[in-house]
């Protein structure tokens, strides 16, 4: 097949690089000059990702997989399958802001526009209309109230006809991704089913490679791919509705489950009983799958596609409160931090450990450490701030106060990176108090050393 891939960030630089490793023909686009650069020179952009690196150094002098600044002029080539990965960013408040997806479907749009103009088809090498895949996570009814609108409007051609459009969520994780989509289920919902038929087939291809060719197409309508034993399954969903609120329902059930641990947690503090143990006996038993609970929770998914949720279902009274309780938790440490020093943290200064939401990932996206500084703030204390992946330019530029190494008065734990695992006192001069919001450190050995340390849910006084 002949695929391009819109945007090469995180997701999509190795999905492409993906599709070319299994022998697709692949072009890559993304609007910033300095990735294509980048990717060009067969160098990965962003560090971080397993096997990303050394599958540049092959695909990209090969030639399977060519990057471009040009998305128009790469669609208007002729693809088989398109999949766009731009950035559904959002505001403060989990709105979604869609400047960059409408910008890479007017692109794809106008190529293919401009492939019936110059080719006199949309149709890519095997003889029929595309399919224009957004794999970003999307509120339900977008990809048919949105998507196909945008694309019918740049492109001047009738959806159904001169392509299909479909929605297929990513479903992958920073880090792994290469592995990921060999091991889950890719979820596929088209407009109709014709669409959605041919999309699931293609889809097979890119994950599986061209080995085992499915039966001929039957009235127009392919076969499903006969799949060899570790094929990747593709799930045909019936609906690109469906797809959608797929995704959105795998979020938001862990955002339920962190928000239920975190309330246990608080529960636990409050009686004297360890979450930890609650937890683990809980799940001891095939019913019973309890997150755990922590200090905040961050990253561009599971804060924000709740809200999501909500946009279709304004209703739901359990995704709410969910995002309350979560959102809450940062302030909640600021407290188990005030409790521990008796009350007072006003004039004390506070380093908060971990600007990332996430342990050795470098993204701040909804991070526990902005409602952090901020509680802290509240309480009247000092905060400062302190990551490895980071910077004091860079902590700076994100609002923070970059620790200077000197003399601090307590800390909070809020990112769980490998190198504060072997933390001791002696790394913090003048620390007498610790929350340790990710349950990371040795205790004993802190509280030897005669620090005050508090985990959320396990170090609690029981009452009574």
């Amino acid at each position: 097949m002949k695929v391009v891939v819109v945007a090469l960030g995180k997701i999509g630089l190795p999905l492409a690089a993906f599709a070319a490793l299994k022998g697709h023909e692949v072009i890559g686009c993304d609007i910033d000059e300095g990735v294509v650069r980048q990717v060009t020179a067969a160098h990965e952009p962003f560090p971080g990702e397993t096997g990303l690196a050394e599958t540049l150094r092959s695909v990209v002098p090969s030639g399977l997989l060519r990057p471009t600044t040009d998305t128009t002029g790469a669609v208007a080539e002729g693809a088989d399958l398109i999949l766009l990965v731009p950035p559904l960013v959002v505001d403060a408040d989990a709105k979604p802001v869609w400047t960059a997806v409408d910008g890479a479907l007017k692109a794809v749009g106008e190529g293919l526009r401009r492939s019936r103009e110059e080719r006199g088809t949309t149709a890519g090498p095997e003889g029929t209309p595309p399919s224009v895949v957004v794999e970003t996570t999307l509120p339900v009814g977008s990809t048919r109230g949105r998507v196909a609108r945008l694309l019918q409007e740049a492109s001047g051609l009738t959806e159904g006809v001169d392509f299909h459009a479909a929605h297929s969520p990513e479903r992958v994780y920073s880090g792994r991704i290469f592995r990921d989509l060999e091991t889950y289920p890719k979820l596929v919902g088209g407009l109709d089913a014709l669409g959605e038929a041919r999309t699931a087939e293609r889809y097979r291809r890119l994950l599986n490679g061209e080995e085992d060719a499915a039966d001929p197409p039957v009235d127009g309508v392919p076969a499903p791919r006969r799949p060899a034993s570790d094929a990747v399954e593709v799930r045909e969903l019936g609906g690109a509705e469906a797809a959608e609120l797929t995704k959105l329902a795998e979020t938001t059930y862990r955002d339920l489950n962190i928000a239920f641990a975190n309330e246990l947690a608080q529960h636990a503090d409050r009686i004297g009983v360890d979450v930890d143990g609650v937890i683990a006996a809980a799940n001891s038993q095939p019913f019973s799958h309890i997150h755990r609970p922590g200090v905040a929770v961050g990253g561009h998914c599971i804060p924000v596609y709740p809200r999501f949720y909500l946009e279709g279902d304004p209703g739901a009274t359990l995704p709410a409160a969910a995002r309350v309780v979560n959102e809450s938790m940062p302030a909640y440490a600021v407290g188990l931090l005030a409790d521990l020093v008796g009350g007072a943290l006003k004039g004390r200064r506070v380093l908060i450990l971990g600007a990332a939401y996430r342990g050795d990932v470098k993204e701040t996206a909804f991070s526990g450490v902005f409602g952090l500084r901020d509680a802290l703030h509240d309480a009247g204390a000092t905060p400062v701030v302190q990551d490895p992946l980071f910077t004091d330019t860079e902590l700076g530029d994100l609002g923070l106060d970059p620790w200077d190494g000197g003399p601090i008065d307590a800390a909070i734990v809020q990112a769980d990176h490998t190198d504060y695992r072997d933390l001791t006192p002696a790394d913090l001069p003048g620390v007498d108090a610790v929350i340790d919001g990710r349950d990371l450190l040795d205790v004993d050995s802190w509280r030897a050393e005669g620090v005050r340390i508090r985990r959320i849910g396990r170090d609690g006084v029981r009452r009574g």
